[in-house]
């Protein structure tokens, strides 16, 4: 089963990347928590499918041009998979590379729940891993 949920965590870096919002809408669970890094702008948490999505738009909103891009592998672990990527966005004001590690939860072919870190090693910990 983790192996499926590996797929879930990629399917949602192809769908954000191919600007499939409803691609991604579905890959959430309807009442999926997602918890933003320290310090981010939105605070959060955002709490249900409707809210996380009206906070992905938000974000799409601000650049002309966006992709996620992977820099580790997905990490199984369990009902979790943990991933370090960066966030390139582009086209008004300079460009962004933002990176961090997300740990998603799955549960049915869903996220139920996200969390953001900045730091690598804290995110493995949070997901019961030892770097």
């Amino acid at each position: 089963m983790s192996q499926e949920n590996v797929e879930v965590a990629r399917a949602l870096f192809a769908a954000w990347n191919a600007g499939d919002m409803d691609g991604l809408r579905e890959l959430y669970g309807p009442d999926v928590i997602v918890r933003a890094p320290e310090g981010w702008p939105e605070p959060g948490p955002f709490v249900g499918r409707e809210a996380v999505m009206r906070q992905w738009e938000q974000q799409r909103e601000v650049w002309d041009a966006d992709y996620l891009e992977a820099i580790s592998d997905f990490i199984d672990a369990g009902d979790r998979v943990v991933v370090r990527f960066i966030w390139h966005a582009a086209g008004r004001g300079p460009e962004a590379g933002i990176e961090l590690t997300g740990v998603n939860t799955v549960r049915k072919n869903r996220i139920v729940s996200q969390e953001f870190f900045w730091d690598h090693a804290e995110a493995l910990e949070a997901a019961g891993l030892a770097e």
